[in-house]
């Protein structure tokens, strides 16, 4: 049976590296600036929705 006295360590999910907006897309640069001024204020929880947005907005490339 495992030893299961110490949790395991997972680490802090906001220690990730913030995802590059797309410079020439308007709404990943307006989420990026919302994204500085939520970290400035301390409000983790914007700058993790802004990360989410970041990565979730799509940038598609003609074929």
């Amino acid at each position: 049976m495992p030893d299961l006295t110490e949790a395991p360590a997972l680490g802090n999910p906001l220690d990730l590296i913030d995802p590059a907006p797309a410079t020439a897309c308007s709404v990943c640069v307006a989420l990026d600036e919302q994204r500085a001024e939520a970290r400035r204020l301390g409000d983790m929880t914007t700058v993790t929705d802004c990360n989410v947005e970041i990565r979730r907005h799509p940038h598609r490339t003609r074929s």
